[in-house]
């Protein structure tokens, strides 16, 4: 039983969540001292609230695309626990209630440590983690989904983070966290292409849907691409040190993952590496990035 709840959680995807909290309390510790006890509970707060989303997500899927998907990936397709008779779905639903108030309460400590705004973007958060799957709005069915991921994986956490401990609200802290935006949508696009047949099945009109996997192939090169532009143009704006560009050690892993999505777009078991691949682009970019903003303290 315990280990159907921990595959439920679908822990490998924290990854999305950790790193953007990772950079922006690098670009704090690069300025001054950050508190131990503050990044715990920051991280611990974001945790939460993707753990959450994870769970409301398999609760809705379960009525949705997920019943009918056929083309199950480690990686997509959601945990099956439902679909397995594992857990039921309202044990699913409660739990992530549960990470929700856990999340919750993080964010009332930083509250009453000063950080007044930490209530409000933990509450943008928490929106944005049950508009993607709950209704009334359900944006991941609507095409709206992958824009809300990138604000709320990318820039919002390192922001967010960035802010619970210094006390500052910095645009910088802000745009650093574009660049994971556009990995973590990738993590999403690419999913959605093994989900393809059963999402238009049931009328989930994602943009794959929307575009067709033919066109998608496109876009997610375009996004998984821009995500570097962004730091180039961050380093030669003097933005970010140069030291930020060892984050291109990662280029490799995204080209393969491009390479096998343009000719296996319509494969879903030959597309599994490149959705591999693009979490480790986006775990490796991150813990650079993060690694040059904390050694720019020194140089």
């Amino acid at each position: 039983m315990i280990a159907s709840y921990l595959k439920a959680l679908r822990a490998p995807f924290l990854a999305g969540s950790i790193v953007p909290v990772l950079i922006g309390a690098s670009d704090r510790f690069s300025t001054a001292h950050v508190s131990f006890v503050a990044f715990l509970v920051t991280l611990g707060g974001v945790v939460f609230l993707h753990l959450g989303g994870n769970l409301i997500n398999d609760y809705y899927d379960a009525r949705g695309s997920d019943p009918v998907n056929l083309k199950v990936t480690p990686f997509s397709g959601g945990s099956r626990v439902i679909q397995d008779k594992e857990v039921g779905p309202t044990a699913i639903l409660i739990l992530a209630l549960c990470f929700f108030c856990l999340a919750l309460a993080c964010g009332i400590w930083l509250t009453f440590k000063g950080r007044g705004y930490v209530m409000v973007i933990g509450v943008a958060g928490l929106v944005a983690g049950w508009i993607y799957s709950g209704p009334p709005l359900q944006l991941m069915s609507k095409g709206w989904g992958e824009i809300l991921i990138f604000l709320a994986f990318g820039p919002l956490i390192t922001f967010g983070t960035y802010y619970a401990l210094s006390g500052d609200l910095s645009m910088r802290a802000f745009l650093l966290g574009v660049p994971q935006g556009f990995l973590i949508t990738g993590v999403i696009w690419i999913n959605e292409f093994p989900d393809y047949e059963a999402d238009k099945q049931v009328g989930k009109q994602n943009l794959v849907v929307r575009l067709g996997l033919e066109k998608s192939r496109y876009l997610y090169a375009v996004i998984m691409l821009l995500s570097f532009v962004c730091i180039l143009v961050y380093v030669i704006a003097s933005y970010m040190s140069y030291l930020a560009l060892v984050a291109f050690f990662s280029l490799p892993f995204a080209l393969k993952a491009i390479h096998i999505a343009w000719h296996h777009y319509g494969e879903h078991d030959r597309i599994i590496p490149a959705q591999a691949l693009t979490i480790q682009t986006l775990i490796v970019q991150g813990l650079l990035l993060s690694g040059t903003l904390a050694l720019s303290k020194w140089f």
